[in-house]
């Protein structure tokens, strides 16, 4: 901004980002403390500006650091509170007295709740938009890929791998820094109620459902139940009056959105009629990796060549686009960020070793991602194709059904193999051809022993399996 002949010239990213702090301070909302912890999370937020780095992990503890001493069902952060301070942390929030023998000590009520009320005390300093994503699938693909975009025209700040839960998300929001102007945090549950509780530490102004689908059932109970758990974000955001970005292309997410919000339809297709605003994407190509093409203006298409593969992957995508255009980011800074994306950490990555190509995407694995990702891999275009399956975890009572379920697309697809991994598809009774191991160590043992030529595999099951461990 700049002052010429007494008149303000305000560009247009100024006049959006104070449309949105006018949005946002109308739905603003203090988060309801204790009345007697009131005085103590002021003196304790005063005391965490000034020590900004908190770490729960005493052995990874950093001078003047803010620790504080969680509890767990094997451990008790507060034996480790001393050890905490000699190795530099400023002060040690614990919550059982016999261990206060200082003033470096400060006792409350609960450590855990201390930390989730300072997050949200932290979060009501700013008036910014804050983004929240929750999902059954694609939660941290999406999130990483909205933060690109964003992060190329905004001060942004975002979830870091997947600090999704009751933990990881306050902690994300004490990370927020002062010039952070858009923030995106990244959501998970596994049981009815608790998107509603992280929405609570959150305060989310805008907010997205990346797909309804059977993860963690076992928590959840049915797929009824995490459409329960999904929707409490929707709920939430029509008590703040807030903005609701929508797929249209995924099964429940319309239906479920019947609050009084509004809402941000984007789509493949524009088959539907429905209300404006809707942000189209058109997948021109999948195999391998996924190439879109966005509406620049009314007569110009913007083509983007990612380097992220399966056909699973374009809805991440193209609600990322969704949200970067309603955000207003310049369609270039748009193609950019995604062009430039890679993914890491064990989700889709593509792993090219000799003559060989490995998608890895072992990260998680739940029926409906792994019914997607076999579907996506058999319609790539290779020659020799084998799959390497782990097992689903959090399944309870439905892992039988599901397991069997998922084998059986398996067999139904043009695969020259497929590996099941797992005391899961242990239990199944198999085709001969078809090979089980119980833990991945036996796996790799035979694995090693093979001498594939110009073969793709894909790599997938959920985290406990430890399915990377293969190529590593």
């Amino acid at each position: 901004m700049y002052v010429a002949a007494a008149t303000i010239q305000i560009s247009g990213r100024q006049v959006f980002a104070r449309f949105f702090e006018l949005f946002i301070k109308k739905c603003h909302t203090l988060p309801t403390f204790r009345p007697e912890n009131k005085h103590l999370m002021e003196k304790l937020y005063d005391i965490f500006l000034q020590h900004r780095n908190i770490i729960t992990d005493s052995r990874a503890i950093e001078s003047g650091c803010l620790f504080f001493a969680l509890k767990g069902e094997r451990f008790n952060g507060n034996q480790f509170a001393a050890k905490a301070l000699e190795q530099g942390a400023a002060y040690a929030v614990i919550d059982e007295a016999e261990y206060a023998t200082s003033d470096r000590y400060i006792l409350v009520e609960n450590v855990l709740e201390t930390l989730q009320e300072l997050a949200a005390y932290h979060r009501q300093k700013f008036y910014i938009p804050v983004i929240g994503i929750t999902g059954s699938n694609g939660k941290t693909t999406t999130k990483e890929l909205i933060n690109a975009i964003l992060s190329s025209h905004y001060p942004t700040h975002c979830t870091k791998g997947n600090f999704n839960n009751h933990i990881g998300v306050p902690l994300t929001l004490l990370a927020m820094s002062e010039e952070t102007e858009v923030a995106i945090i990244e959501m998970g549950a596994n049981h009815v109620g608790e998107i509603e509780f992280l929405s609570k530490i959150t305060d989310p102004t805008h907010g997205l459902i990346t797909n309804i689908g059977k993860a963690h059932l076992e928590g959840f109970g049915s797929l009824e139940g995490v459409k329960t758990a999904k929707s409490e974000l929707y709920k939430f955001l029509e008590k703040k009056k807030g903005i609701v970005f929508i797929n249209l292309d995924e099964p429940f997410l319309k239906d479920l959105a019947v609050n009084n919000f509004s809402k941000i339809f984007y789509q493949q297709s524009a088959e539907i009629d429905i209300a404006k605003p809707i942000y189209e994407t058109e997948l021109i190509d999948a195999n391998p990796f996924i190439k879109v093409a966005f509406n620049e203006s009314p007569n110009t298409k913007m083509e983007v060549q990612s380097q992220i593969i399966g056909h699973y992957n374009f809805n991440n995508i193209m609600t990322a686009l969704a949200v970067g255009r309603y955000f207003k980011v310049p369609s270039a800074k748009i193609k950019a960020s995604i062009e430039n994306y890679v993914p890491a950490n064990n989700r889709s990555q593509v792993v090219q070793k000799d003559s060989n190509t490995y998608i890895l995407d072992a990260y998680n694995a739940n029926p409906t991602s792994l019914e997607n990702a076999l579907k996506s891999f058999d319609n790539l275009d290779a020659t020799k194709k084998i799959v390497i399956i782990g097992d689903m975890l959090e399944m309870g009572d439905y892992s039988k059904k599901e397991h069997q379920s998922i084998y059986e697309i398996g067999m139904s697809l043009d695969f020259e193999q497929i590996i099941l991994v797992g005391k899961e598809f242990g239990k199944l009774t198999v085709e001969s051809d078809v090979l089980q191991f119980e833990k991945i160590a036996d796996l790799k043992s035979w694995f090693e022993q093979q001498n594939f030529q110009n073969t793709h595999f894909l790599i997938k099951g959920s985290r406990g399996i430890q399915l990377e461990k293969l190529i590593q």
